[in-house]
């Protein structure tokens, strides 16, 4: 059963037993921009499965029904246009070519249609892509009944990055495209936030103060983490009047070069989605110990430049999220300064899947991973389409988000601590 939409198509299996399908068996995406040929494409693409009638009961070849009524037709035609005088080398010819062209031409049309489309299959992938879809049909649905501009071209972009991400699905698996899935998957949860916000303000004309203001320059989306937004500019800290939970202090304006180096210390990161084994559950975050940076396997001397950056300032046992590195290095703008973040998570993934090292390995839901990549003051919005409204997590989901991995990790290191693995190399202070 297909579900079209107005970039694409959703393919749904529905089960024997008429429980709804959560992820879709295929995903189609359409080119941006398409033309109305392009769009009907679609269309001919998502029809009915042609019905086949098998030649033998043992042979797997097999002719379309069409087919099989042409070749009925064209040879009655014949018949009678041979009767009316018609030369028979004009009327064989067209008789045998008739079935053959309804055959063919079907597969022809398929590939020519494809060229327009990207479509996807497969559990892993589709239900990546399937995430990406809501939220560009969130941004559509935004547009549709306006006429503002930033709207439109927040569709249009929304779009264009659906397609990308179909077009690498289509042709690699969600290993080996993470990093470029990962940047895509970060785009579109900002292009979704900015469009809500957009609805949520009324456009105003800048008043002649705020004319006058240079604007704030804006962190390079290139070395911000998966779904990260710049950080704000530096305010002064909201007051909490509850005490801090383990591992959660409130953030303050030291840094933690200037602090004293806690070893204790967790790395949290989310990562392209995988099954350790076939029917097992979805793995897509993991938490390691802070010296796991150090192993010779990961990527240096990046890792232990993170792991100087994530050992300063801590309270013992905090697990800190990739996210909050980021939001400490000015939004992502001084990551390249501190090591390329991407490589060394690829390298602790590797280490993990290889048994090098101890992990926790989480299968979070969707809000809760978008809260964990997001930065610790971030804004997350849902789109419930049931109920047809915007739902908005901040930092005290995050936090409950913190806490529940907090509990899965006291209960596992109660028995004995992450191994960070073998040969580890010297913390950055004590390197020559």
């Amino acid at each position: 059963m297909y579900e079209r939409t107005g970039w694409g198509w959703l393919g749904w299996r529905v089960p024997s037993d008429g429980t709804p399908p959560k992820v879709p068996a295929q995903i189609g995406v359409f080119t941006p921009g398409a033309t109305l040929p392009q769009r009907l494409a679609m269309r001919w693409l998502t029809r009915r499965p042609a019905h086949r009638i098998a030649l033998t009961a043992t042979s797997p070849a097999s002719l379309r029904y069409s087919a099989a009524a042409m070749g009925a037709v064209s040879f009655f035609a014949a018949l009678f246009a041979l009767s009316r005088g018609i030369p028979a080398d004009l009327v064989l010819p067209a008789m045998l070519l008739a079935p053959l062209l309804t055959e063919r031409l079907p597969d022809l049309l398929d590939e020519r249609a494809r060229a327009h489309v990207r479509s996807v299959e497969g559990d892993a992938a589709c239900h990546y892509l399937q995430r990406l879809a809501a939220l560009h049909t969130y941004i559509v649905q935004a547009g549709a009944d306006s006429d503002r501009y930033e709207l439109r071209r927040s569709a249009e972009i929304g779009h264009t990055l659906l397609w990308g991400a179909a077009d690498l699905l289509q042709n690699q698996d969600t290993s080996t495209a993470s990093t470029l899935l990962a940047h895509r998957e970060r785009l579109m949860a900002q292009l979704a936030d900015q469009v809500a916000q957009i609805l949520e303000r009324p456009r105003a004309a800048p008043t002649a103060d705020q004319a006058g203001q240079p604007r704030g320059a804006e962190s390079p989306l290139g070395p911000l983490p998966p779904g990260f937004e710049p950080a704000p500019r530096p305010t002064p800290p909201p007051t909490n009047d509850m005490a801090p939970r383990k591992g959660y202090p409130p953030m303050t304006q030291t840094r933690p070069a200037d602090a004293a180096r806690t070893t204790d210390v967790y790395l949290l990161f989310a990562h392209e989605p995988y099954y350790p084994n076939a029917g097992t559950q979805e793995i897509n975050t993991t938490v390691v110990a802070a010296d796991t940076l150090l192993h010779p396997q990961v990527q240096q001397p990046d890792g232990a430049r993170i792991h100087d950056r994530l050992t300063r300032g801590r309270q013992p046992g905090e697990i800190v999220p990739l996210a909050t590195l980021t939001h400490e290095l000015g939004g992502g703008a001084d990551w390249p300064t501190v090591g390329d973040w991407e490589q060394v998570i690829t390298d602790l993934v590797q280490l993990v899947h290889a048994g090098e090292c101890d992990a926790l390995s989480l299968g979070l839901p969707d809000i809760a991973r978008a809260l964990i990549i997001a930065g610790p003051h971030s804004i997350v919005r849902a789109f419930d389409a049931g109920a047809d409204e915007l739902i908005t997590y901040g930092p005290k989901e995050r936090a409950a988000v913190l806490g529940e991995i907090d509990t899965f990790l006291t209960c596992l290191v109660a028995e004995h601590d992450l191994w960070p693995g073998d040969d580890l190399l010297p913390p950055l202070s004590r390197q020559a």
